[in-house]
């Protein structure tokens, strides 16, 4: 009798530990997806890069603006959000390049 009574200590550890870490994991989620407002950058669960243009909470839907195209998608179908308050462009850089006329040189040295 002791000793079935530690594996099924262990086993009961197991098992709350793993449903202690899906809920936590599922209460993130569900607040990323609580937290999505218009102008936000997404990407969905398919790969799709877009800006949400419109939170539909009554049909559970969101329109993401894809470089002028409308598409509407399920709130669940969203992987990562991007506020729009941390999405920064980078900089352009402009490479400054100088040409060395070295044909000119070349020619006064000739002469």
């Amino acid at each position: 009798m002791g000793s079935l009574l530690l594996p099924i200590i262990v086993l009961g550890g197991m098992m709350f530990f793993m449903t202690r870490t899906q809920k936590k994991q599922q209460k993130q989620r569900q607040e990323l997806l609580n937290s999505m407002h218009p102008g936000d950058n997404v990407v969905t669960i398919g790969g799709l890069y877009g800006v949400i243009s419109e939170v539909n909470t009554d049909k559970g839907t969101i329109t993401l603006d894809c470089e002028g195209i409308f598409l509407e998608f399920e709130r669940g179908a969203i992987k990562t959000v991007i506020p729009s308050s941390t999405v920064t462009e980078a900089p352009i850089e402009e490479e400054v390049v100088e040409v060395i006329e070295e044909e000119a040189t070349n020619e006064k040295d000739a002469e």
